[in-house]
């Protein structure tokens, strides 16, 4: 049976990274990258090499070239293939190696990398790290629908990948951490009643703290989050709600990286007033300003300062617990109900790795009807899309 470390090490040849990789996991951000580039990406403790070909399709290869080792990423793209920068050793998307300068024809054959099946989905490139065929990559109804406004963010902070997961589902931190912002003002202070179970495809949890104050979380297993939160960005001075597919993934055992695809419902002026005024909320990082943070925490409830006061709240709280949280050390109570749960379900899939047994086959969720639209958050109103994608009246 795993113990609490296991959930912490995701690298090669761990429990939890055994399981991790048997899912897609997103290795970047599709607008970091312009057709023909390069970048070098650590992921699950392992180092890559991401790049687009100049057709777009992308391509996760090794991390470093087969004949002198060095970074591959510093090389060219030349088509959908790679070029290493130190000796001109070329390789398509599949690892292989297609061209030797001044060798012999006939070793190019004979020399292949490690190579990754690789998707774009959401403005968000991903990659199968695992063993044998990738399932199915899962897409998300709220992503899909062809109105809205759209957009992705990356935030990387210096804190284990799990404890953010955790405070993804914990929905008691809400009005305490959260209470010096407009969010934790929807959400009263009154404890909620907690309704937790495993489903399909992961876990829903349930704050009930009234018949119309119910906020769902929903785990897609392994570490996808949907949730509805209002973005701290007004439109017609009013806050919008969205829709929030967030992927937590470890860069390695004391950093972590959060992948968001957001939708939010709006169309007209309204949308084109929200696309002027998100720019500050979406590309900002509270771990850009963790000195000051810490000073003073109560600077992450002024959005003066913090231009996604939610996200610095949380960064104030989850790197209160150091980089990677004491979990030998805690007393949990009725108010972790669900946190209980999802520790259970990875423990379940770990010790399935431990003893080389196949894990549960979690499933897409097959129902679409959108989440509750979060208290105090106002509906706006969305023009109806229709059959032939237009935006109707």
């Amino acid at each position: 049976m795993a113990d609490t470390t296991d959930y912490v090490h995701a690298g090669p040849g761990t429990l939890m990274g055994a399981v991790l990789r048997r899912f897609w996991q997103p290795v970047a951000v599709t607008d970091k990258f312009a057709l023909g580039s390069a970048r070098p990406v650590r992921i699950l403790n392992e180092d890559l090499t991401v790049y687009l070909g100049e057709t777009g399709t992308p391509h996760v290869v090794a991390f470093r070239c087969a004949h002198r080792g060095t970074q591959l990423s510093t090389g060219w793209v030349e088509g959908d293939c790679i070029r290493c920068f130190y000796h001109g050793w070329k390789y398509d998307g599949s690892g292989q190696c297609v061209e030797m300068p001044a060798e012999d024809p006939s070793f190019p054959p004979k020399v292949k990398i490690k190579s990754y099946p690789a998707q774009i989905y959401a403005g968000v490139i991903f990659a199968y790290l695992g063993e044998g065929e990738p399932p199915p990559l899962p897409h998300f109804a709220e992503l899909d629908r062809d109105f809205g406004v759209k957009w992705t963010e990356q935030k990387v902070w210096p804190c284990n990948w799990f404890q953010r997961l955790e405070n993804a589902l914990d929905s008691a931190h809400l009005a305490f951490v959260h209470s010096g912002s407009e969010f934790g003002g929807m959400v009263t202070a009154a404890p909620p009643r907690f309704e937790h179970r495993e489903t399909e495809w992961g876990m829903e949890l349930k704050a009930i703290r009234s018949a119309d104050n119910i906020r769902i979380n929903e785990l897609h297993f392994p570490n996808i989050i949907h949730i509805r939160t209002p973005v701290l960005t007004r439109v017609a001075d009013r806050l919008p709600w969205s829709d929030l597919i967030n992927w937590y993934v470890p860069v390695d055992d004391e950093t972590s990286v959060l992948f968001s695809s957001r939708s939010a419902p709006l169309v007209g002026e309204q949308a084109r007033e929200f696309e002027e005024r998100l720019p500050p909320h979406r590309y900002y990082n509270p771990a850009d300003q963790h000195e000051a943070l810490f000073a003073n925490p109560r600077l992450a409830d002024d959005p003066s300062f913090a231009a996604d006061p939610v996200s610095a709240q949380d960064y104030v709280a989850q790197l209160g617990q150091a980089r990677i949280a004491d979990r030998s050390q805690e007393r949990l109570g009725k108010t972790d109900a669900g946190i209980i749960l999802m520790r259970s379900l990875f423990r379940r899939e770990m010790d399935a790795v431990q003893r080389g047994v196949p894990g549960k086959q979690w499933q897409p969720k097959t129902d679409t009807r959108p989440l509750p639209v979060p208290p105090g958050v106002p509906d706006l109103p969305v023009v109806a899309v229709s059959v032939q994608g237009r935006l109707g009246p």
